[in-house]
This record gives C-alpha cells, sequence and structure tokens, in this order.
C-alpha cells in the first residue's frame, strides 16, 4: 500500500471527519444512521497507514458513536470533542467543573426547552453535553410559528447554537465546538498543527468553525452535501465522493 500521495511520510497527518452527513447519509431518522460501508473501509485503512491518526467526531454521546463506527484503530470523539475514546478503550471525560457549569445551563433551558418539546413534530434530544432540536418533521405551514423560539433559543446566555440539515444543535458549554474538538485531540496526541498534515470533513455550522482552523493551519477542509461559504473549502456532494477524495489523498487503492 503507497502512502506517499499526502506528504512525506516524516510528518505526521491527522483526519478527522464528521458523522452524520459526512461519513453516514443524512436519514429521516437519526437513530437509523449508519457508517456508510465505503468508509468503514476507508477508515480502517487509513488507520493502518504508518504516520497517521484518524478520528471521528460528533456532536453525538460517545456510547452513540461507538456503536456506529465499529473500527477499533479510529478515536472516537463525542459531544463535539469533550469526551475521547481511544483505541484501547481509556477514556477521556471532563472534570467536575464543567459538569457543574452544563447543570446550570441546562437549568436555565429548561423553561424554553418544554416548551420545544410540545410543538408538533419538533424532538427534543438530549446528548448529555447538548440538546438538538430536530424539526425535520414540522409541517411547512408551522415553520413560521416555530421561528421565534429558535430565535429565542439561539439568544439564550451561557449556551451557543450552531444550525444544521433541521437541526439546532444547543451546546451547554458555549466554548465547545467542533474546533474546540480538534484542538484538544492535537494537544492529547502530541501533534504540533503547524507541523502537521491535517484534514477535516463535515457538513453544519459546528463543523464550519473546525474547517476556519484547519484551513488556518495550512490543512485541507472538504463540505458535503452543501457548500461552505469558506475560501478553500472543498465541495463533495455525498459520504460516498468525500471516500474517493479522500482515497486519491491517501493514494489508498480500494480492496
Amino acid at each position: 500500500m503507497t502512502t506517499s500521495g499526502y506528504g512525506r511520510e516524516a510528518i505526521p497527518r491527522l483526519w478527522v471527519f464528521d458523522f452524520d452527513g459526512t461519513i453516514s447519509s443524512i436519514v429521516p431518522d437519526r437513530q437509523s444512521a449508519r457508517l456508510h460501508p465505503e468508509w468503514r473501509k476507508l477508515l480502517d485503512d487509513l488507520s493502518r497507514t504508518p504516520g497517521s491518526s484518524v478520528a471521528v467526531l460528533s456532536s453525538r454521546s460517545i456510547e452513540d458513536l461507538s456503536r456506529r463506527v465499529p473500527s477499533p484503530g479510529v478515536i472516537l470523539g463525542g459531544a463535539s470533542g469533550l469526551v475521547w475514546r481511544l483505541p484501547g478503550g481509556h477514556e477521556i471525560r471532563p472534570g467536575n467543573v464543567a459538569k457543574t457549569r452544563r447543570e446550570k445551563s441546562r437549568a436555565v433551558l429548561a423553561p424554553l426547552l418544554s416548551r420545544l418539546c410540545s410543538f408538533p413534530g419538533v424532538d427534543v434530544e438530549d446528548k448529555g453535553w447538548s440538546v438538538a432540536v430536530h424539526y425535520r418533521h414540522v409541517r411547512p405551514e408551522a415553520s413560521a410559528m416555530l421561528e421565534p423560539l429558535l430565535e429565542e433559543l439561539n439568544q439564550t446566555p451561557g449556551i451557543r447554537v450552531f444550525r444544521g440539515p433541521s437541526v439546532s444543535e444547543v451546546q451547554l458549554l458555549p466554548q465547545v465546538n467542533k474546533s474546540f474538538g480538534v484542538r484538544r485531540l492535537c494537544r492529547f496526541l502530541g501533534i504540533d498543527p503547524s507541523k502537521a498534515q491535517l484534514l477535516y470533513a463535515g457538513d453544519d455550522e459546528n463543523d464550519a468553525v473546525a474547517v476556519r482552523w484547519v484551513l488556518g493551519k495550512g490543512g485541507i477542509a472538504f463540505c458535503v452535501g452543501k457548500p461552505m461559504n469558506i475560501p478553500g473549502v472543498r465541495f463533495v456532494e455525498t459520504p460516498v465522493d468525500l471516500a474517493r477524495a479522500v482515497r486519491e489523498l491517501a493514494v489508498i487503492v480500494p480492496r
């Protein structure tokens, strides 16, 4: 297997991929999301490449993500990078200070989330360190009535909201996002981002924060499904298209 296509062998490489909509197709029922078969092979191939570290970074919980990415050599990041599971099973989790701040934010949000739960077609998903407000099934004629509630959510102090396809993702700790996750990953892997080759791929506002950071470090970034208005980001339409592009960069021939 040739590995020289993505730079010189001496330079460490870090490949980081979002899950939903990036290496898994968007589906009407989020519980049905599965790693695309093309990506199962590719993640295994990348993780076997000398000098490479491979991670899947998601806002899903680490327990949820690990069931969907059965690749033993891949690092898994849940809660946008607050929780990590390394190959072999070792986990890195936030401490009590972060947990206390999370519960304060949850208490502030509780009345608004209760109102959103009662809105027809809205599904509020508690992920532990974030809350996802799904509105894919809201009827079109009711969307105008939902928008003020989503705007109220955006304006709530002490949190941060990222929009995705038919979802608003509420980060209970406002400093946490996918960029935070990638930077944290670099620190505990001992990777200097200015001396490594970074690649990030994602599809929503949370991913866009990481995309900007990786591009700023001279790395490569992909957006999937919908173009991002970020100079330098590469656009692909589907997870399969992304897999082909990544294989070309890594010079890995499909098995």
